[in-house]
């Protein structure tokens, strides 16, 4: 019997998030790898929750409280394969690619700031991602001033000219 469970994942503030699944315990040292090797001064912390034989939580990143942090959420979520990578004092947008280029990365759910839940299945001892809720729904359709505002937002952060 298949059982449902719904689970929050803490995104500390000024703080993104990308869950995503993978197949191999070599996938800690790659991630690792892919984003120290981009070029940006990223802080991070990632955990992958390793499937088969011991079963363990493995992490590694730059910054331990990052890294404890992923462990504790990894934990939480405990589907098998999945990883979960904390960026701070960068976005997921500078990194994403590099990611999901990772040989052995099969999915991305979710690069996000935004309040995130994770949908999980379980049976017996399994535990697979179902899907994601990313934020919150909309409220309406932007206007001109929103427009105005979003054009403006990204060139403050430097993604436009």
């Amino acid at each position: 019997m298949v059982e449902f469970e719904l689970v929050d994942v803490e995104i500390p503030e000024g703080t993104n998030v990308v869950l995503g699944q993978s197949h191999f315990i070599k996938t800690v040292e790659d991630l690792y790898e892919t984003i120290a090797e981009s070029g940006m001064s990223i802080k991070f912390g990632l955990a992958f929750c390793e499937a088969s034989m011991k079963r363990l939580v493995r992490s590694d990143g730059n910054d331990p409280e990052l890294v404890k942090h992923a462990e504790k959420e990894a934990l939480k979520v405990g589907a098998g394969h999945c990883f979960l990578v904390f960026l701070q004092e960068g976005f997921p947008i500078n990194v994403v690619n590099r990611i999901q280029g990772v040989s052995e990365v099969t999915t991305l759910y979710a690069a996000t700031a935004n309040p995130l839940k994770v949908v999980i299945a379980k049976e017996g001892e399994q535990r697979g991602i179902m899907g994601v809720l990313d934020g919150l729904k909309p409220l309406g359709v932007e206007g001109e001033e929103d427009k105005g505002e979003r054009r403006e937002f990204l060139r403050k952060i430097g993604y436009k000219r």
